[in-house]
């Protein structure tokens, strides 16, 4: 369980989150939604300790993890944009990421072969196209079984077989016990996976709980709209 503690974080007067308390729950697929800007990712490279946050703590299995790095080897993190050396090849970069986690994977091959990378191993990261790329992100995030999955926009950029083949890994990961974390403005795709669901607005979170708790009528669209609808009437009040 990743547990966030009154985080909150500042730049300059700007507040980019507000005290926020949160938990995310091991064995579950826990969504973290909200517009742009409204602090997910922000928060997301505070669990990963990219970012330090102006006051609060986040926990680990009741473990601080501020200003620490080891926990980061039992998290596989996709991130939204697939950024890598151009002129390496897939496979080079499946080994040199190897070499660095100083480990090996569990079921590289496998993955690749379901995401039907096999024929791009050989080619040039940059000649390759966004949804290839963000399979080969998918694979790097899910080779090495680690406890803690941590995905930004996973399915951004894939055709509709990848993009079926990468949910139905994830729910795989889910059912071995695994604390999964995801971001995704497709909202099916949140509905179909996630168990729990977090929204952030303007740096606060609006709503923390089971998806069956936010749906009690109709589909995710309509309950999301319904409670940011709310947020501004309260607002204009």
């Amino acid at each position: 369980m990743i547990k966030v503690l009154k985080i909150s974080k500042k730049y300059g007067k700007k507040i980019v989150l507000n005290k926020i308390d949160l938990e995310f729950q091991k064995g579950a697929i826990n969504a973290l939604l909200g517009h742009n800007g409204s602090g997910k990712t922000t928060l997301l490279k505070i669990i990963l300790n990219l970012v330090r946050p102006t006051n609060g703590d986040v926990q680990i299995n009741n473990q601080s993890i501020l200003n620490k790095w080891e926990y980061r080897k039992d998290i596989g993190y996709m991130a939204q944009i697939a950024n890598f050396p151009e002129n390496l090849t897939p496979i080079k970069l499946f080994d040199l990421i190897t070499k660095l986690r100083n480990a090996q994977p569990i079921n590289r091959d496998e993955l690749i072969k379901q995401l039907n990378l096999s024929s791009e191993l050989e080619k040039p990261l940059k000649n390759l196209s966004g949804g290839t790329k963000q399979k080969v992100n998918a694979v790097l995030a899910l080779m090495f079984d680690l406890p803690i999955l941590i995905l930004d926009e996973p399915t951004a950029g894939l055709d509709p077989v990848a993009s079926r083949t990468l949910k139905k890994l994830l729910l795989i990961e889910k059912n071995k016990g695994k604390t999964i974390i995801l971001t995704s403005h497709i909202l099916s795709d949140i509905e179909q996976l996630s168990d729990f669901i977090h929204i952030l607005n303007d740096g606060n979170v609006i709503f923390s709980g089971s998806k069956e708790k936010l749906i009690t009528n109709g589909n995710l669209e309509k309950a999301i709209s319904k409670l940011f609808l709310n947020i501004k009437n309260k607002q204009n009040d």
